[in-house]
């Protein structure tokens, strides 16, 4: 009985870490994290004394519904139907990543910038740019995707939309050769046209 008092409270502390109260009601709240809604069956009375009877609580999985939220900012739909084949996936990424490379070396013949040094490796791109940072660019084959780690906009995963022939970010909808443009144009002071 009391390891699953211990594990009762634990949980419920990683809860109240996780959660959020919402206005309807000081004793329920939401866990945002789990999907949880969390109610007890009796109001918590603080001053009462140590043998009152234990509080019982109902847990069920519910969806998370926020009525006051206008946060609908999320990833688009994937659609399954688009997916690329492998074969195609991996022709289509390293094209783009080879394109890149041949851009980003004759890029780097005239421009002068302490550090800057291309390497492709493994199917993974690396661009040092020394202080201003690194790019790392490299395929995940079974998401079907290209993984851009950058120094200004941190991680971001590209799909493929066929519509636009493009690798885009599904939830800005932005265009990698135009990330990498606009990012590396404010990094270096000047316009760079990789597309």
């Amino acid at each position: 009985m009391a390891s699953k008092l211990q594990l009762c409270v634990r949980r419920l502390s990683t809860l109240r870490k996780h959660c959020c109260f919402t206005s309807s009601s000081s004793s329920s709240f939401l866990v945002r994290s789990r999907s949880l809604l969390i109610q007890p069956s009796r109001t918590i009375n603080h001053h009462s004394s140590i043998h009152s009877p234990p509080l019982s609580r109902t847990f069920y999985s519910s969806p998370l519904l926020n009525i006051n939220s206008t946060d609908t900012e999320g990833p688009a739909a994937i659609d399954y139907h688009s997916l690329l084949q492998e074969d195609e996936f991996h022709s289509l990424a390293d094209s783009t990543i080879h394109d890149l490379q041949e851009k980003l070396e004759e890029y780097g013949d005239t421009v002068q910038i302490d550090g800057f040094d291309i390497d492709y490796g493994n199917e993974v791109l690396t661009l040092k740019l020394g202080d201003l940072g690194t790019y790392v660019l490299n395929k995940q084959s079974p998401n079907r995707q290209l993984w851009l780690s950058s120094p200004v906009s941190g991680p971001s995963r590209f799909d493929w939309d066929r519509n636009a022939q493009a690798w885009v970010y599904r939830r800005t909808k932005a265009n990698l050769l135009k990330v990498l443009e606009s990012e590396m144009g404010q990094l270096f002071g000047e316009p760079i046209k990789l597309a």
